[in-house]
């Protein structure tokens, strides 16, 4: 029963969304807190990856827990300066829908990582995320505003990804994180083979 609702809900992520979905309308970005805080939510590719990220630190414990939520923005925002900056990321949109499959298969394979190899595979992707904002960030009337929005949000991803690993504590709960993660990867390759 389980595994069918599963599969279920992967189809409908990937039938309901397109390759890159955070990317495809910059134009209409109205700039501020607010089209800052709603850009990652409304862009699949964005939620699947911070998710993971929150997931795979309850599989690694402490400190991975919160090292990796902090990691993540904090080099995401080193990617938004580089797109800011005018400088070019080979394959962003690539990037950011292979975070979905690989940090989803460290999630569903319960992969016990190095602290450090953990945070570098984050920092590594939270790149491509940054970049991809960065590029949109000056177009928008509040640069500051706008970057203090998908902080924000991508924090809260992190977190809700970190609440919900933590059902891993029930006997059930480990299987139902890992198949979250099962599905974040299928999810991550369906954005994956879009992109290319």
């Amino acid at each position: 029963m389980t595994i069918r609702f599963n599969w279920f809900i992967a189809t409908l992520l990937l039938v309901g969304s397109s390759a890159a979905m955070a990317h495809t309308d910059a134009a209409s970005l109205s700039g501020g807190f607010a089209s800052g805080f709603t850009h990652p939510l409304l862009g699949p590719d964005h939620v699947v990856a911070m998710i993971a990220v929150g997931l795979w630190g309850v599989f690694l414990g402490k400190p991975a827990i919160w090292l990796l939520p902090i990691v993540f923005p904090l080099v995401m925002a080193f990617g938004g300066a580089l797109g800011v900056a005018g400088i070019p990321v080979p394959a962003v949109e690539a990037g950011i829908a292979l975070s979905g499959l690989v940090l989803g298969l460290m999630v569903a394979l319960a992969v016990r990582a190095p602290l450090w190899v953990a945070a570098i595979l984050v920092g590594l992707f939270a790149i491509f995320h940054g970049h991809a904002h960065g590029t949109e960030l000056p177009d928008a009337t509040s640069p500051l505003a706008y970057s203090v929005g998908f902080v924000t949000a991508t924090g809260l991803l992190h977190l809700f990804g970190i609440a919900f690993g933590e059902l891993k504590r029930w006997p059930w709960g480990d299987i139902t994180v890992r198949a979250a993660g099962a599905l974040i990867a299928f999810a991550g390759t369906g954005y994956l083979v879009g992109v290319l």
